[in-house]
């Protein structure tokens, strides 16, 4: 009896540790951003956005150590300010967006690295699902003239297109590729906590 006393008081604390966080933080969407880049014909960049995209977290901790974070993308939204390529890239060759119409990193966690932190979640995109690891500096937190509380977040790391199955490109007289293989991500996001 004393031993099931005892697990089930484990069970019990565990199951409130799992899912311990109570306060939840939206996106601003006015104030963030999801950006990359990417080679372009070996000598240049091609850079582009997200237009429609939430994220979500859940965390009591003023560090946000303890959050739970989820990120959706609508791949459609794609924008380079190139109607003709972001058709392209919404096409099978890229995102097969009518496929694949979300580019998701759920269950990620913050961890303290040096001065700043590593997000580390489950990146999906065309399919296929895989652990990513981002850089992310913390700004803070303030209270808006509104009277809300933010927090903002830069978060960078780079992925390689080819490991989600987006592998079209073109060989160069050159040798080099038309559309390099590593994309540098590059978001800004503000929170307002609920």
């Amino acid at each position: 009896m004393k031993k099931f006393v005892i697990i089930a008081v484990v069970l019990v604390c565990g199951g409130f540790g799992i899912n311990a966080q109570n306060t939840k933080w939206n996106l601003d969407r006015s104030h963030s951003s999801i950006k990359f880049s990417v080679s372009h014909m070996v000598v240049s960049e091609a850079d582009g956005k997200f237009g429609d995209f939430d994220v979500k977290v859940a965390s009591d901790n003023a560090d946000f150590s303890d959050a739970n974070i989820d990120v959706t993308i609508k791949s459609a939204s794609i924008n380079t300010d190139d109607a003709k390529r972001d058709e392209h890239l919404k096409s099978a060759d890229f995102f097969d967006v009518n496929t694949y119409p979300s580019i998701t990193l759920k269950n990620a966690k913050l961890s303290k690295s040096g001065n700043g932190y590593v997000l580390t979640g489950d990146f999906t995109m065309h399919g296929i699902t895989k652990k990513v690891s981002l850089d992310a500096k913390f700004g803070g937190i303030a209270k808006s003239p509104w009277g809300q509380t933010v927090a903002g977040f830069k978060v960078q790391g780079k992925i390689n297109r080819k490991d989600y199955g987006v592998s079209w490109s073109k060989v160069l007289d050159t040798g080099g590729a038309l559309v390099g293989d590593e994309v540098e991500l590059n978001a800004s996001l503000e929170l307002i906590k609920q």
